[in-house]
Protein backbone atom coordinates (compact mmCIF):
# COMPACT_ATOMS: atom_id res chain seq x y z
CA UNK A 1 0.00 0.00 0.00
CA UNK A 2 2.97 2.32 -0.50
CA UNK A 3 0.64 4.23 -2.55
CA UNK A 4 -0.45 6.39 -0.75
CA UNK A 5 3.08 7.89 -0.10
CA UNK A 6 2.93 9.18 -3.36
CA UNK A 7 0.07 10.87 -3.20
CA UNK A 8 0.12 12.59 -0.14
CA UNK A 9 2.77 15.43 -0.80
CA UNK A 10 0.93 18.73 -2.21
CA UNK A 11 0.03 22.24 -1.41
CA UNK A 12 -4.15 22.68 -0.44
CA UNK A 13 -5.92 25.57 -0.37
CA UNK A 14 -8.01 26.24 2.57
CA UNK A 15 -11.95 26.40 2.08
CA UNK A 16 -13.27 29.69 2.83
CA UNK A 17 -10.29 31.41 3.74
CA UNK A 18 -6.83 33.11 1.97
CA UNK A 19 -4.08 30.86 2.89
CA UNK A 20 -2.80 27.46 2.06
CA UNK A 21 -1.66 24.20 3.98
CA UNK A 22 1.17 21.96 3.10
CA UNK A 23 0.84 17.97 3.64
CA UNK A 24 3.93 15.84 3.58
CA UNK A 25 5.22 12.94 5.11
CA UNK A 26 7.18 12.39 8.12
CA UNK A 27 10.84 11.55 6.86
CA UNK A 28 11.94 10.75 10.31
CA UNK A 29 10.12 7.67 10.87
CA UNK A 30 11.32 6.16 7.35
CA UNK A 31 14.35 4.35 9.04
CA UNK A 32 12.36 2.85 12.10
CA UNK A 33 9.21 0.89 12.24
CA UNK A 34 7.13 1.02 15.10
CA UNK A 35 5.71 -3.24 13.69
CA UNK A 36 8.09 -5.69 15.12
CA UNK A 37 10.32 -7.02 11.77
CA UNK A 38 10.12 -10.68 10.96
CA UNK A 39 11.32 -13.10 8.64
CA UNK A 40 9.94 -13.59 5.87
CA UNK A 41 9.74 -17.37 3.58
CA UNK A 42 10.82 -17.56 0.25
CA UNK A 43 10.33 -21.35 -0.21
CA UNK A 44 10.54 -24.30 2.38
CA UNK A 45 14.66 -23.87 2.78
CA UNK A 46 14.91 -19.87 2.58
CA UNK A 47 13.57 -17.31 4.95
CA UNK A 48 14.99 -13.68 4.39
CA UNK A 49 14.91 -10.11 6.45
CA UNK A 50 13.33 -7.58 4.78
CA UNK A 51 14.45 -4.31 4.56
CA UNK A 52 11.90 -2.41 7.12
CA UNK A 53 8.09 -3.48 8.16
CA UNK A 54 6.83 -3.55 4.30
CA UNK A 55 10.31 -4.46 2.94
CA UNK A 56 10.38 -1.00 0.58
CA UNK A 57 12.33 0.84 2.96
CA UNK A 58 15.69 1.82 0.50
CA UNK A 59 12.91 2.53 -2.54
CA UNK A 60 11.19 5.22 -0.03
CA UNK A 61 14.47 6.23 1.29
CA UNK A 62 15.66 6.87 -3.01
CA UNK A 63 12.15 8.74 -3.00
CA UNK A 64 13.45 11.53 0.04
CA UNK A 65 16.38 11.89 -1.56
CA UNK A 66 15.60 12.38 -5.03
CA UNK A 67 13.10 14.88 -4.02
CA UNK A 68 15.95 16.67 -2.65
CA UNK A 69 18.79 18.24 -4.71
CA UNK A 70 20.91 18.82 -1.84
CA UNK A 71 21.01 15.41 -0.46
CA UNK A 72 21.22 13.93 -3.82
CA UNK A 73 24.07 15.71 -5.18
CA UNK A 74 25.77 15.62 -2.18
CA UNK A 75 25.85 11.77 -1.97
CA UNK A 76 26.53 11.26 -5.47
CA UNK A 77 29.78 14.02 -4.46
CA UNK A 78 30.80 11.98 -2.57
CA UNK A 79 30.35 8.35 -4.32
CA UNK A 80 32.85 10.48 -6.74
CA UNK A 81 35.17 11.12 -4.18
CA UNK A 82 35.55 7.49 -3.61
CA UNK A 83 35.71 6.99 -7.09
CA UNK A 84 38.88 9.30 -7.08
CA UNK A 85 40.94 8.33 -10.54
CA UNK A 86 39.53 4.77 -10.79
CA UNK A 87 40.67 1.39 -9.64
CA UNK A 88 43.86 0.53 -11.36
CA UNK A 89 44.98 -3.26 -11.43
CA UNK A 90 49.08 -2.37 -11.07
CA UNK A 91 50.97 -4.93 -13.26
CA UNK A 92 54.58 -3.31 -14.02
CA UNK A 93 56.27 -5.42 -11.59
CA UNK A 94 54.38 -8.72 -13.10
CA UNK A 95 55.39 -11.14 -15.93
CA UNK A 96 54.51 -10.52 -19.54
CA UNK A 97 51.85 -14.03 -19.13
CA UNK A 98 49.97 -12.54 -15.88
CA UNK A 99 49.64 -8.83 -17.58
CA UNK A 100 47.89 -10.39 -20.60
CA UNK A 101 45.78 -12.53 -18.43
CA UNK A 102 44.94 -8.72 -16.46
CA UNK A 103 44.49 -7.24 -19.23
CA UNK A 104 42.28 -9.97 -20.79
CA UNK A 105 40.62 -10.30 -17.48
CA UNK A 106 39.71 -6.50 -17.62
CA UNK A 107 38.19 -6.14 -21.00
CA UNK A 108 35.48 -8.59 -19.94
CA UNK A 109 35.16 -7.23 -16.77
CA UNK A 110 33.74 -3.51 -16.71
CA UNK A 111 36.05 -2.34 -14.11
CA UNK A 112 34.49 1.38 -13.73
CA UNK A 113 30.62 0.30 -13.79
CA UNK A 114 31.20 -1.98 -10.52
CA UNK A 115 33.83 0.29 -8.95
CA UNK A 116 32.03 3.39 -9.11
CA UNK A 117 28.27 1.03 -8.72
CA UNK A 118 30.16 0.26 -5.35
CA UNK A 119 30.71 3.50 -4.31
CA UNK A 120 27.59 4.61 -4.64
CA UNK A 121 25.85 1.61 -2.77
CA UNK A 122 28.90 2.35 0.17
CA UNK A 123 28.25 5.94 0.37
CA UNK A 124 23.83 5.30 0.34
CA UNK A 125 23.21 2.56 1.83
CA UNK A 126 26.60 1.36 4.07
CA UNK A 127 27.11 -2.14 2.38
CA UNK A 128 27.82 -3.40 -1.06
CA UNK A 129 27.38 -7.11 -2.87
CA UNK A 130 30.10 -8.39 -5.46
CA UNK A 131 29.30 -11.89 -7.22
CA UNK A 132 32.46 -13.66 -8.80
CA UNK A 133 31.44 -16.28 -11.61
CA UNK A 134 33.93 -19.01 -12.04
CA UNK A 135 35.60 -20.82 -15.42
CA UNK A 136 33.62 -24.63 -15.67
CA UNK A 137 37.17 -26.12 -13.90
CA UNK A 138 36.87 -23.78 -10.97
CA UNK A 139 40.10 -22.44 -11.61
CA UNK A 140 39.61 -19.01 -12.77
CA UNK A 141 37.40 -16.14 -11.60
CA UNK A 142 36.47 -14.80 -14.98
CA UNK A 143 33.67 -12.48 -14.50
CA UNK A 144 32.84 -9.85 -11.34
CA UNK A 145 29.41 -7.99 -11.32
CA UNK A 146 28.01 -5.85 -8.98
CA UNK A 147 24.27 -6.56 -7.30
CA UNK A 148 22.96 -3.35 -6.81
CA UNK A 149 22.15 -3.14 -2.84
CA UNK A 150 18.78 -1.97 -2.78
CA UNK A 151 17.60 -4.69 -4.66
CA UNK A 152 19.21 -7.17 -2.10
CA UNK A 153 18.08 -8.96 0.67
CA UNK A 154 20.25 -11.11 3.14
CA UNK A 155 18.59 -14.92 4.32
CA UNK A 156 18.25 -15.22 8.12
CA UNK A 157 21.63 -16.18 9.62
CA UNK A 158 21.88 -20.30 10.51
CA UNK A 159 22.41 -21.31 14.39
CA UNK A 160 26.42 -20.03 14.02
CA UNK A 161 25.19 -16.62 13.13
CA UNK A 162 25.87 -16.54 9.31
CA UNK A 163 24.23 -15.91 5.81
CA UNK A 164 23.91 -18.54 3.51
CA UNK A 165 22.68 -16.51 0.31
CA UNK A 166 21.73 -13.49 -0.17
CA UNK A 167 18.77 -12.94 -2.27
CA UNK A 168 18.33 -10.35 -5.60
CA UNK A 169 15.10 -8.85 -7.35
CA UNK A 170 13.11 -5.71 -8.03
CA UNK A 171 11.09 -6.15 -4.36
CA UNK A 172 9.26 -3.21 -5.35
CA UNK A 173 7.18 -5.46 -7.72
CA UNK A 174 6.42 -7.95 -5.25
CA UNK A 175 7.93 -10.89 -7.13
CA UNK A 176 7.25 -14.67 -7.46
CA UNK A 177 9.78 -17.15 -6.01
CA UNK A 178 11.47 -17.86 -9.80
CA UNK A 179 11.86 -14.03 -10.12
CA UNK A 180 14.12 -14.16 -6.80
CA UNK A 181 18.20 -14.88 -7.77
CA UNK A 182 19.01 -16.92 -4.78
CA UNK A 183 23.15 -16.67 -4.57
CA UNK A 184 25.47 -18.71 -2.13
CA UNK A 185 27.07 -15.94 0.54
CA UNK A 186 30.66 -16.54 1.22
CA UNK A 187 32.19 -16.41 4.95
CA UNK A 188 31.84 -12.44 5.54
CA UNK A 189 34.80 -12.32 7.74
CA UNK A 190 37.20 -14.36 5.27
CA UNK A 191 35.64 -15.12 1.93
CA UNK A 192 38.82 -16.67 0.25
CA UNK A 193 38.96 -19.13 2.42
CA UNK A 194 35.18 -20.21 2.07
CA UNK A 195 35.80 -19.94 -1.75
CA UNK A 196 38.59 -22.31 -1.76
CA UNK A 197 36.78 -24.56 0.43
CA UNK A 198 33.26 -24.52 -1.90
CA UNK A 199 33.57 -27.92 -3.90
CA UNK A 200 30.35 -27.28 -6.38
CA UNK A 201 28.93 -24.27 -7.51
CA UNK A 202 30.46 -21.26 -9.75
CA UNK A 203 28.63 -18.42 -8.43
CA UNK A 204 29.68 -16.55 -5.44
CA UNK A 205 28.77 -13.33 -3.53
CA UNK A 206 30.74 -11.32 -1.54
CA UNK A 207 29.11 -9.11 1.21
CA UNK A 208 31.35 -5.65 1.99
CA UNK A 209 29.80 -4.09 4.55
CA UNK A 210 30.76 -0.57 6.71
CA UNK A 211 31.55 -1.55 10.34
CA UNK A 212 28.29 0.31 12.38
CA UNK A 213 27.85 0.64 15.91
CA UNK A 214 24.65 -1.16 15.70
CA UNK A 215 25.03 -4.53 13.71
CA UNK A 216 21.57 -5.16 12.06
CA UNK A 217 21.25 -7.45 8.96
CA UNK A 218 20.84 -3.74 6.76
CA UNK A 219 23.01 -0.80 8.52
CA UNK A 220 21.52 2.45 8.71
CA UNK A 221 23.86 4.61 7.45
CA UNK A 222 25.80 7.26 9.48
CA UNK A 223 23.99 10.12 7.38
CA UNK A 224 20.44 8.81 7.82
CA UNK A 225 20.38 11.45 11.12
CA UNK A 226 19.73 14.52 8.46
CA UNK A 227 16.07 12.36 7.79
CA UNK A 228 15.47 11.36 11.56
CA UNK A 229 16.04 15.19 12.27
CA UNK A 230 13.69 18.25 11.18
CA UNK A 231 16.27 19.44 8.94
CA UNK A 232 15.54 17.81 5.92
CA UNK A 233 11.75 18.08 6.06
CA UNK A 234 12.39 21.79 7.61
CA UNK A 235 14.22 22.69 3.62
CA UNK A 236 11.31 20.59 1.72
CA UNK A 237 9.10 23.08 3.66
CA UNK A 238 11.14 26.32 2.92
CA UNK A 239 10.96 25.16 -0.56
CA UNK A 240 7.24 24.66 -0.73
CA UNK A 241 6.40 28.32 0.72
CA UNK A 242 8.52 29.90 -1.44
CA UNK A 243 6.69 28.19 -4.84
CA UNK A 244 3.39 28.65 -3.30
CA UNK A 245 4.70 32.22 -2.53
CA UNK A 246 5.59 32.61 -5.98
CA UNK A 247 2.76 31.14 -8.01
CA UNK A 248 -0.11 32.03 -5.87
CA UNK A 249 -1.06 35.05 -3.83
CA UNK A 250 -2.18 33.07 -0.75
CA UNK A 251 0.26 32.51 1.90
CA UNK A 252 1.06 29.03 3.47
CA UNK A 253 -0.47 29.03 6.89
CA UNK A 254 -0.24 25.31 7.99
CA UNK A 255 2.27 22.29 7.54
CA UNK A 256 0.50 18.93 7.99
CA UNK A 257 2.89 16.45 8.43
CA UNK A 258 1.49 12.81 8.29
CA UNK A 259 2.96 9.38 9.38
CA UNK A 260 3.54 7.25 6.10
CA UNK A 261 1.17 4.45 8.00
CA UNK A 262 -1.37 6.76 8.62
CA UNK A 263 -3.30 6.02 5.50
CA UNK A 264 -2.07 2.17 4.93
CA UNK A 265 -4.41 2.37 8.39
CA UNK A 266 -7.02 3.74 6.85
CA UNK A 267 -6.81 1.25 4.24
CA UNK A 268 -6.86 -1.81 6.27
CA UNK A 269 -9.38 -1.22 8.75
CA UNK A 270 -11.73 -0.16 5.85
CA UNK A 271 -10.63 -2.58 3.58
CA UNK A 272 -9.68 -0.99 0.65
CA UNK A 273 -7.80 -2.40 -1.88
CA UNK A 274 -8.23 -0.36 -5.14
CA UNK A 275 -5.56 2.14 -5.86
CA UNK A 276 -8.42 4.42 -7.42
CA UNK A 277 -10.22 3.80 -3.99
CA UNK A 278 -7.06 4.27 -2.48
CA UNK A 279 -6.87 7.84 -4.00
CA UNK A 280 -10.52 9.23 -3.25
CA UNK A 281 -9.95 8.17 0.35
CA UNK A 282 -6.18 10.25 0.89
CA UNK A 283 -8.41 13.21 -0.88
CA UNK A 284 -11.62 12.67 1.83
CA UNK A 285 -9.35 12.32 4.41
CA UNK A 286 -7.09 15.84 3.31
CA UNK A 287 -10.46 17.46 2.48
CA UNK A 288 -11.53 16.80 6.27
CA UNK A 289 -8.41 18.22 7.52
CA UNK A 290 -8.54 21.26 5.65
CA UNK A 291 -12.21 21.58 6.44
CA UNK A 292 -10.85 21.92 10.22
CA UNK A 293 -8.72 24.38 9.40
CA UNK A 294 -11.09 26.47 7.64
CA UNK A 295 -11.52 30.00 9.11
CA UNK A 296 -12.33 31.41 12.56
CA UNK A 297 -15.49 29.75 12.69
CA UNK A 298 -13.18 26.52 13.81
CA UNK A 299 -11.97 28.46 16.72
CA UNK A 300 -11.91 26.28 20.13
CA UNK A 301 -11.78 23.43 18.13
CA UNK A 302 -9.60 19.96 19.14
CA UNK A 303 -7.88 17.80 16.24
CA UNK A 304 -8.03 14.16 17.47
CA UNK A 305 -5.16 12.00 15.95
CA UNK A 306 -3.95 8.25 16.85
CA UNK A 307 -0.79 8.13 18.37
CA UNK A 308 1.67 5.34 20.11
CA UNK A 309 4.41 5.12 22.75
CA UNK A 310 8.04 3.93 21.72
CA UNK A 311 9.75 1.16 24.08
CA UNK A 312 12.17 4.38 25.02
CA UNK A 313 8.92 6.64 25.95
CA UNK A 314 8.72 8.69 22.98
CA UNK A 315 5.43 9.92 21.67
CA UNK A 316 5.06 9.55 17.96
CA UNK A 317 2.08 10.96 16.33
CA UNK A 318 0.08 10.23 13.22
CA UNK A 319 -0.86 13.54 12.25
CA UNK A 320 0.61 17.04 13.16
CA UNK A 321 -0.53 20.34 12.20
CA UNK A 322 2.26 22.88 12.74
CA UNK A 323 1.33 26.94 12.16
CA UNK A 324 3.58 28.21 9.71
CA UNK A 325 5.25 32.27 10.50
CA UNK A 326 4.15 33.75 7.58
CA UNK A 327 5.91 36.56 8.11
CA UNK A 328 8.41 35.19 6.44
CA UNK A 329 7.67 35.64 2.48
CA UNK A 330 10.29 35.43 -0.86
CA UNK A 331 14.02 36.17 0.21
CA UNK A 332 12.95 36.43 3.98
CA UNK A 333 13.43 32.64 3.58
CA UNK A 334 16.96 32.85 2.23
CA UNK A 335 18.80 32.48 5.96
CA UNK A 336 16.59 29.59 6.77
CA UNK A 337 17.50 27.90 3.90
CA UNK A 338 20.97 28.50 3.99
CA UNK A 339 21.00 26.66 7.58
CA UNK A 340 19.17 23.71 6.30
CA UNK A 341 21.84 23.41 3.28
CA UNK A 342 24.46 23.71 6.01
CA UNK A 343 23.28 20.85 7.87
CA UNK A 344 22.47 18.39 5.02
CA UNK A 345 26.25 19.05 3.77
CA UNK A 346 27.84 19.02 7.41
CA UNK A 347 25.83 15.72 8.04
CA UNK A 348 27.29 14.23 4.58
CA UNK A 349 30.96 15.87 4.94
CA UNK A 350 30.52 18.40 2.00
CA UNK A 351 32.05 21.42 2.25
CA UNK A 352 29.18 23.83 0.17
CA UNK A 353 31.88 25.67 -1.19
CA UNK A 354 33.17 22.61 -3.04
CA UNK A 355 29.72 21.50 -4.40
CA UNK A 356 28.03 25.46 -4.69
CA UNK A 357 25.14 24.36 -2.96
CA UNK A 358 25.14 26.96 -0.42
CA UNK A 359 22.46 30.01 -1.94
CA UNK A 360 22.29 33.67 -1.86
CA UNK A 361 24.23 35.74 -3.56
CA UNK A 362 26.61 37.78 -1.03
CA UNK A 363 28.23 34.48 0.39
CA UNK A 364 31.86 34.10 1.80
CA UNK A 365 34.07 32.02 -0.48
CA UNK A 366 37.19 30.12 0.25
CA UNK A 367 40.31 30.97 -1.23
CA UNK A 368 41.79 29.06 -4.15
CA UNK A 369 44.47 27.03 -2.07
CA UNK A 370 41.59 26.73 0.99
CA UNK A 371 39.54 24.98 -1.73
CA UNK A 372 42.54 22.44 -2.87
CA UNK A 373 43.00 21.38 0.81
CA UNK A 374 39.42 20.69 1.41
CA UNK A 375 39.50 18.65 -1.98
CA UNK A 376 42.46 16.82 -0.77
CA UNK A 377 41.08 15.97 2.67
CA UNK A 378 38.11 15.12 1.25
CA UNK A 379 39.53 12.54 -0.83
CA UNK A 380 41.94 11.23 1.98
CA UNK A 381 38.97 10.74 3.68
CA UNK A 382 38.35 7.61 1.72
CA UNK A 383 40.75 5.41 2.72
CA UNK A 384 38.62 3.29 4.69
CA UNK A 385 36.36 2.84 2.21
CA UNK A 386 38.81 2.00 -0.18
CA UNK A 387 40.29 -0.65 2.09
CA UNK A 388 36.93 -2.16 2.00
CA UNK A 389 36.21 -2.06 -1.88
CA UNK A 390 39.78 -3.42 -2.70
CA UNK A 391 38.51 -6.90 -1.02
CA UNK A 392 36.45 -8.34 -3.67
CA UNK A 393 39.62 -7.49 -6.08
CA UNK A 394 42.12 -8.87 -3.65
CA UNK A 395 40.12 -12.29 -3.50
CA UNK A 396 40.24 -11.90 -7.65
CA UNK A 397 44.27 -11.61 -8.10
CA UNK A 398 44.65 -14.12 -5.51
CA UNK A 399 42.47 -16.94 -6.50
CA UNK A 400 43.86 -16.50 -10.70
CA UNK A 401 47.41 -16.27 -9.21
CA UNK A 402 48.45 -13.12 -10.58
CA UNK A 403 52.08 -12.72 -8.86
CA UNK A 404 52.99 -9.16 -8.13
CA UNK A 405 49.98 -7.28 -9.21
CA UNK A 406 48.28 -4.63 -6.79
CA UNK A 407 45.55 -2.40 -6.35
CA UNK A 408 45.57 1.73 -6.41
CA UNK A 409 43.37 4.22 -6.45
CA UNK A 410 45.14 7.52 -7.93
CA UNK A 411 43.53 10.65 -6.67
CA UNK A 412 43.67 14.04 -8.51
CA UNK A 413 45.56 16.82 -6.71
CA UNK A 414 44.38 19.94 -7.53
CA UNK A 415 47.88 22.40 -8.25
CA UNK A 416 48.50 25.97 -7.79
CA UNK A 417 48.73 27.78 -11.42
CA UNK A 418 52.17 28.15 -10.97
CA UNK A 419 52.82 24.70 -11.61
CA UNK A 420 51.26 25.46 -15.29
CA UNK A 421 48.52 22.65 -14.96
CA UNK A 422 45.66 22.35 -13.37
CA UNK A 423 45.74 18.53 -11.85
CA UNK A 424 48.27 15.61 -11.81
CA UNK A 425 47.33 12.14 -10.30
CA UNK A 426 49.24 11.33 -7.17
CA UNK A 427 48.42 7.33 -6.08
CA UNK A 428 48.10 7.82 -2.65
CA UNK A 429 47.11 3.87 -1.39
CA UNK A 430 48.31 0.77 -2.61
CA UNK A 431 47.80 -2.49 -1.93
Amino acid sequence: MAIAKYMLASVEDIPGVSARAAFSVDSSKVFREDDNISPIRLNDDISYMPWGGDNLMPYNILDLIEQDETLSTCLLWNAQMCYGNGLQYDTTQAAAKIVKDVEDWKLFNHLPSIFMGMAQDLKHWGFAVTVFVLNADRTKIVRMQRKEAMYCRFQVVNKKGKMDHVLYANWRNSPMVDDVEVIPLLDEQDPYTDLLSRKTGTKFAVLTRIPTVDHTYYPIPYWASILRSKWYNIKRLIAVAKESKIKNTAPLKYHVEISDKYFDRIFKREHITDPKEQAKRVAAEKQQILDFLTGAENSGKTWFSNFYVTPDGKEQHEVVVSRIDSSKEGGDWETDIQEAVNMICFTLQVHSNLVGSVPGKSQSNNSGSDKRELYTIAQALQKPFHDLMFVPHNIVIRYNKWKDVTLSVPFIQLTTLDENTDAKMVTLETE
